[in-house]
């Protein structure tokens, strides 16, 4: 499947290069376009969610091991018909679209992404394939749009993706810090002292 951003150009194309550290801005032209072409995905969106992982799961096979529903599954067909995928596309693309909503309210927007990160570390998902699903998302989107998709639009969506991401490797990072915090043992634990008179 022919996508010019799948497979390995989605390294460089969301971050995997160095880029990371640097945050992504959306303009207010890339926020309406984004906007604008949601409206046309989102009577999609279940189409797209499944395209979406298996994509993601022809593109980059390792990450099926993070899904114990789809880890032992090679029959990409009983992918596409899978109940338990396309649900899971749907919880997707309803964060996509929450994320949409939340474009000119960043802060709900930073708080919703944080906390996807931080419960990402719970299902053991590494956070280097959380930039794999915005770039099987645009190729996914790309055939819904037709004439629609521009170069302009689709740096809109990997730059909104690129923000996301972003956040979630920060919210999974506090986690991950939370978490090592918690396994230190008690002796280990500085030495709390009482205020109290």
């Amino acid at each position: 499947m022919g996508c010019a951003i799948s497979g390995l150009a989605a390294k460089s194309d969301f971050g995997e290069g160095g880029e990371e550290d640097a945050p992504a801005h959306l303009s207010d032209a890339q926020i309406q376009m984004i906007k604008d072409s949601w409206k046309v995905i989102r009577d999609d969106i279940a189409k797209v969610g499944i395209i979406m992982f298996v994509r993601l799961f022809e593109t980059h096979p390792e990450c099926k091991d993070v899904f114990f529903l789809f880890r032992d599954v090679e029959d990409l067909e009983r992918l596409r018909t899978s109940r338990e995928l396309r649900a899971h596309g749907l919880r997707v693309m309803s964060f996509i679209e929450k994320s949409v909503a939340r474009l000119d309210h960043l802060e709900r927007l930073e708080a919703l992404a944080m906390e996807l990160g931080k419960s990402h570390y719970h299902y053991n998902a590494p956070p280097k394939y959380f930039n794999y699903v915005g770039a099987e998302f645009i190729c996914a989107v790309q055939p819904i749009l037709k004439d629609r998709w521009t170069s302009e639009l689709e740096e809109a969506w990997k730059t909104m993706f690129q923000y996301v991401t972003g956040l979630m490797k920060q919210g999974y990072q506090e986690e991950s810090d939370r978490q090592r915090q918690l396994a230190v043992s008690p002796k280990d634990r500085p030495e709390k002292r009482s205020t109290a008179l």
